[in-house]
């Protein structure tokens, strides 16, 4: 494996989980745009697991992939306010 796909790998792997935790849901519990916020991290928490097996099965290709899915869906939701993320930093885009 390439240090450079295995380097970005690791990075992005590390982004999503660490952005995973930081991001909290903005909008009210029991509206639709709370259940809408609870889709997008869900998916973006599989895509963390998918990518989490497929760089222990040594594919580190589909595990980049897989990381930066999971890390788009926080950071759409971030964008349209179903997050609450941090605005200074490195895990997610101007807001």
């Amino acid at each position: 494996m390439s240090a450079d796909l295995e380097e970005k790998t690791d990075r992005y792997g590390e982004l999503l989980a660490e952005a995973l935790e930081e991001a909290t849901v903005a909008p009210p519990e029991g509206t639709p745009m709370a259940d809408a916020a609870d889709d997008c991290y869900e998916m973006a928490a599989s895509y963390l697991a998918d990518g989490e097996h497929f760089r222990e099965n040594d594919d580190p290709v589909n595990a980049l992939a897989s990381f930066s899915y999971g890390h788009a869906w926080l950071d759409a939701g971030a964008r349209v306010g179903l997050f609450d993320v941090p605005t200074e930093g490195h895990l997610f885009a101007a807001q």
